[in-house]
């Protein structure tokens, strides 16, 4: 869990843990609308054919077409509708045509939109954390790899084949991971993408995500990226959003409740892969970062 966690990108998405909840396949004609509030979870959704208007949490409408892709790690509010949405008065139909595949709209109108829709949940005690790291919303434009991998997904939802769960957690991962890397970096809000976008504070990002056990300074990661200590600090602060060593113990913090909760280290190994030197210095850590001691956070997850 510690020095294997590989780049930082792979790291986060792997602490995250998303899990496939629903995948369908959505098919709209005619004047129609689909709303929903107050859902907390991630979402993605790859237009197949057609088009349509996406808004999400009180955004800018962005209009989509046949190639686009979306992701929206923690989704809280969202509309999507036909380019001309339904009156206020008339309501928009739904009807699952069979399991996984749903129509919107008068049934008699012609078919002028379909994508491909998954609504997923991170299984990780970190939630906060890591998705505070992320943009609000991902959009990508002609990806291909993004189409197939979408498409490989819901095909196999569909399919009751072994091995069906695990291939479906690695797809996931592998679908957000490229999903994260190919959004345009120009639209980047401070946090772990637009970090990377900086060769110099890649470089530290690298070092805080794979040497978690070992101490680490702010000068010590000034001088690797090639900056004075004050330079390197507010470009990593302004960047990311948050201080170096702020950035550091959280992300030792989001480990560290990843491995209470699973409930196979002791205190002692978990301090000693997370950078603390004794079990008590961690549990002062711990507690004062979280509000609660390791073991009652620990309970709290069983």
């Amino acid at each position: 869990m510690t020095g294997g966690l590989g780049d930082a990108l792979s790291s986060v998405v792997t602490l995250l843990k998303p899990m496939l909840s629903i995948a369908k396949m959505v098919e709209a004609g005619g004047r129609w609308q689909v709303e929903r509030h107050d859902m907390a979870s991630p979402f993605y959704c790859a237009i197949v054919e057609g088009n349509c208007q996406v808004e999400v949490a009180g955004r800018p409408s962005k209009t989509l077409v046949a190639g686009d892709f979306i992701l929206i790690p923690e989704m809280h509010r969202f509309r999507m509708t036909s380019h001309i949405p339904p009156e206020p008065s008339k309501p928009s139909s739904r009807l699952e045509i069979e399991p996984g595949r749903i129509r919107l709209g008068p049934e008699d109108a012609a078919i002028g939109m379909r994508a491909l829709v998954g609504h997923c949940r991170f299984d990780t005690s970190a939630r906060e954390l890591l998705v505070s790291l992320l943009p609000e919303i991902i959009h990508v434009s002609g990806h291909d790899r993004l189409m197939a991998l979408v498409s490989v997904i819901h095909e196999e939802t569909r399919a009751a084949r072994p091995g069906r769960e695990l291939i479906l957690e690695r797809l996931l991962e592998v679908l957000m991971i490229e999903a994260l890397r190919s959004g345009p970096a120009v639209e980047m809000p401070p946090g772990l993408l637009r970090g990377l976008q900086d060769r110099r504070l890649a470089t530290s990002l690298q070092r805080i995500h794979s040497a978690t056990g070992g101490d680490i300074s702010v000068t010590e990661l000034a001088r690797e990226a090639g900056m004075s200590r004050s330079g390197f600090f507010e470009k990593f602060r302004r960047e990311i959003g948050r201080s170096p060593m702020d950035y550091v113990t959280d992300w030792r913090m989001a480990i560290a409740k990843t491995l209470l909760k699973q409930g196979k280290h002791t205190n002692t190994e978990i301090a000693l892969k997370v950078g603390y030197g004794s079990a008590s210095a961690f549990g002062l850590a711990f507690a004062r970062h979280v509000g609660l001691s390791p073991r009652t956070f620990q309970k709290q997850c069983s």
